[in-house]
């Protein structure tokens, strides 16, 4: 009678064991690294904008953008080195709705738009919040949404405000 309740105990917890391992995402086992290019910038502004995030938990996690322009007779914007912390707020593993606490250290041109034209770049520095979604497919690939404003802190003329768009492709490792 031990016997077969030592049995069946074990097929029990292996079975379990097994079932805990199948409700796993394969894109979230063993997996904290994400580097992504932010298409939008790319298409639309000529600015190259590229990520790595780094997975603390289930819940947060932090990072970095790097921001280069490529066309400065079209847009202010010379360059951007953004940190960042985000909170998510889905029942999966670090995806879906979250919110961006981020510093940016940038490089623009500070253009009174009536008055004509300055072709000094000033740097500054800005704080702001951000809102966005991130979707992962089982393969590890990521899509990314965020739409955030901050407040530059160096005093400016023009340059008080300190946007963040992005439509994101990547990749989770």
């Amino acid at each position: 009678m031990k016997k077969i309740t030592l049995l069946i105990v074990l097929l029990v917890s292996i079975t379990l064991n097994a079932q805990e391992k199948e409700n796993t995402p394969p894109q979230d086992v063993d997996k904290k690294g994400e580097v992504k290019i932010n298409a939008l910038t790319l298409l639309a502004a000529k600015w190259i904008d590229i990520s790595y995030e780094r997975l603390i938990d289930e819940e947060s996690s932090f990072g970095i953008a790097a921001t280069l322009n490529t066309d400065t007779a079209e847009t202010d914007l010379n360059f951007a080195i953004t940190p960042y912390y985000r909170r998510y707020f889905s029942g999966k593993f670090a995806r879906g709705f979250f919110v961006e606490g981020f510093g940016a250290l940038f490089s623009a041109r500070d253009n009174p738009f009536i008055f004509g034209t300055n072709e000094k770049f000033e740097t500054g520095f800005a704080m702001g919040v951000s809102v966005g979604g991130k979707f992962v497919s089982k393969k590890g690939f990521t899509t990314e949404l965020l739409l955030g404003i901050g407040r530059n802190l160096v005093s400016s003329d023009n340059n008080e405000a300190y946007g963040r768009i992005g439509i994101s492709v990547g990749y989770r490792f």
